[in-house]
């Protein structure tokens, strides 16, 4: 059962969904609890289409969004059907918590429900507001109105004719208001974004030692000591005046004090430190003068509060970073800095090798001619000299970034990692085409055969770009940090976001801090109600341990672990096929139709059925359900949504049932569900 799925894997998402509100209603329906399908359903698609597309990690913000923007403004129906919803959302977050779903990185539970509570007391208001809908929802709303059967293609169709021919009537006030609401407030961005794998982390103590040893940092602070309490006299166009700018770039080291010049501003190294210190708030203007702000007193005496301050405000100051003396190519790069700047910072984020820089320039021309239209056919001359001045100022931004300490500059042949989606043959082997145009892709393949400059974030440059993507609501997990979460809650976001070797660091991590007890994990693992996902657990948890192999043997005989442990011993070649007893084998089989209703639901398995037994198959659902395999909540689901109808469609007959194993099992591992 997994709770993370990419945009495209729209059918497995949708299995899942089904199971989780199957599930879910059938857990509610024991404790008392409401659960609307169609509220469970809207609040798993408002996750799956969030920024990080997590269904079992909310947070207070991701609550308010569902009921107080979302399902007023989305979802059709009669305000009555969805007056509850606050009910039903939270009868979800406490089953995720309940069936270990939770992702232990979002709120906790109270929090959530806390949440819950507030956004419930403004709901009934808000889902009556018409000017929070959406303009799908004002039309569909309005044909309800009229009587339309919006599932009747032919019945809309009139009402879109009449509305056409000014024969239908609506609050026209209402969506003029609706209208200008919707132009005048931004929209929360909830694009998908990259996938980020987990890292480690620097300590406190490596954060302040490597601010401290910053050369950005100490010209900053030493911005602000010359600016001083008294200032210095500005020019009438706000710069500074020649002479105090030579005086300025010396005591900054920067060499531009022999310069021959005619402005402050012709000096690029020392303008842009003083712009710098004006975004940070370490200066300011004020009569003609460029004082020290008093208040960035504590800040200045803080090297990691400023090294951090300095890191956030680099975004802001790409047309210093950019600029140079005399005439030049209008930056491109600096109409779009922030933007282009951070999604350079977010690839080479995790990467366990230095990137290559000539591959970030392709992406970053690519990405300013189709952002500003530039059209490289019309121009060679001007594409040429447009291109050279972008591959510059990124090669500066990222020399600025090396002062500040975020990120380490090298040279040397990059990793064959980088060019492997690059190869003429990659689509064909991979299923998905290659990322960028052919000729992009052969230039880059012969760069990456040289020797090039290399970059990669500084360990205090990972936890900066890490702070800046959780706060746009991106998961980006970070080794270690789940050694206080819950046994279930741990193995389950590992075992879908880890690799082998950030796994087996979180585990032992989680053991170290537990007095290495093993059981929890695996009393973890027994009460999962999702096979597969118990089955996940088992293996990421076994494949950490040193003597995995020998504690699968081990579970083997275990009443509720032995059919997992079995199935992991196959996998990693421990065990064959015919080493089984008839038991196992019999557990193997229900173990692979158990998982097969749950990836692709009750139809499916009643389809591997008939093509495994033909009409023998009720008999065989039967000897599933007389297995004994110990997953409770899945045998009782098969009971009663395969075996349960295949009996009242094919009468029992007086049929021998084949032996354990001797059709084969149908795993069912991979199948997609049918539409």
């Amino acid at each position: 059962m997994r709770t993370h799925f990419d945009p495209e894997e729209s059918e497995e998402f949708e299995a899942a969904r089904e199971l989780l509100i199957r599930r879910c209603a059938a857990w509610a329906a024991e404790h008392g609890l409401p659960a609307d399908e169609l509220i469970l359903s809207v609040a798993l698609d408002a996750r799956h289409e969030s920024v990080d597309g997590r269904l079992g990690h909310w947070t207070p913000q991701e609550v308010r969004y569902t009921l107080l923007d979302l399902i007023p403004g989305q979802v059709t129906a009669p305000a009555q059907e969805l007056a509850g919803a606050p009910r039903s959302l939270m009868t979800l977050l406490r089953y995720l918590a309940d069936s270990g779903l939770r992702d232990p990185r979002g709120a906790t539970l109270a929090e959530l429900e806390e949440a819950v509570v507030e956004a419930a007391a403004e709901y009934p208001g808000v889902l009556m507001d018409m000017t929070r809908w959406g303009l799908a929802k004002f039309w569909a709303m309005t044909a309800l109105e009229h009587g339309v059967d919006l599932t009747d293609g032919r019945s809309f169709a009139r009402f879109r004719r009449d509305l056409d021919a000014g024969r239908v009537r609506y609050d026209q006030e209402a969506l003029d208001r609706l209208v200008e609401r919707q132009m005048t407030e931004p929209r929360p961005d909830r694009e998908r974004a990259f996938i980020q794998l987990p890292v480690s982390m620097p300590s406190g103590s490596e954060l302040a030692e490597a601010a401290g040893d910053s050369v950005a940092v100490r010209r900053l602070v030493s911005v602000a000591g010359w600016a001083g309490t008294e200032g210095r006299e500005l020019t009438g166009a706000g710069n500074l005046r020649l002479r105090d700018a030579r005086s300025l770039a010396e005591l900054l080291g920067t060499g531009e004090q022999e310069l021959t010049v005619r402005t402050a501003t012709d000096m690029p190294e020392t303008d842009l430190l003083l712009t710098w210190a004006k975004k940070a708030r370490l200066v300011r203007v004020s009569r003609g003068r460029l004082l020290r702000v008093a208040k960035a007193a504590p800040l200045l005496r803080d090297p990691l509060a400023l090294w951090r301050r300095a890191f956030e405000t680099f975004f802001e100051v790409g047309r210093a970073v950019c600029a140079q003396p005399g005439w030049a190519p209008v930056s491109l790069l600096s109409e779009i800095f922030e933007e282009i700047m951070d999604d350079v910072l977010n690839s080479v984020y995790g990467m366990p090798a230095p990137m290559p820089v000539v591959r970030l320039r392709e992406t970053v021309w690519l990405a300013c001619s189709e952002y500003l239209w530039f059209s490289p056919d019309e121009d060679d001359l001007r594409h040429d000299a447009w291109r050279a001045r972008v591959d510059r100022d990124l090669d500066r931004a990222l020399a600025v970034l090396a002062e500040l300490g975020a990120v380490e500059l090298s040279h040397g042949v990059a990793d064959e990692a980088f060019s492997e989606d690059l190869r003429e043959d990659f689509e064909a082997q991979e299923g998905v085409p290659r990322p960028l145009p052919p000729e992009v892709c052969d230039r880059l393949r012969a760069a990456l055969a040289e020797s090039g400059p290399l970059v990669r974030l500084a360990p205090i440059g990972a936890w900066a770009m890490r702070e800046r993507m959780l706060a746009r609501g991106r998961d980006v997990p970070v080794v270690g940090e789940l050694a206080g979460a819950a046994p279930a809650e741990m193995l389950g976001v590992v075992a879908q976001h880890y690799s082998e070797e950030t796994a087996r660091l979180e585990i032992e991590g989680w053991l170290a801090a537990h007095g290495g007890d093993l059981e929890p994990l695996l009393q973890a693992v027994r009460d999962c109600p999702f096979l597969t996902r118990a089955s996940a657990m088992l293996n990421i948890l076994a494949g950490a341990l040193d003597d995995g192999p020998e504690l699968l043997r081990r579970l083997r005989s275990d009443p509720v672990l032995g059919p997992a442990a079995v199935e992991a011993l196959i996998t990693a070649g421990e065990l064959r096929p015919e080493d089984l007893t008839d038991h196992e084998q019999m557990l193997m089989l229900a173990a692979g139709l158990l998982a097969l209703l749950e990836l692709g639901g009750p139809e499916a398995v009643r389809e591997q059925l008939t093509a495994a037994a033909g009409r023998d198959a009720p008999e065989l659902a039967e000897a599933v359900l007389r297995s004994g395999h110990p997953a409770r909540v899945a045998m009782e689901e098969f009971r009663t949504l395969v075996a349960g109808p295949m009996r009242i469609r094919h009468p029992s007959r007086p049929t021998r049932v084949s032996a354990p194993g001797s059709r084969g099992r149908p795993t069912g591992r991979g199948r997609k569900r049918k539409r």
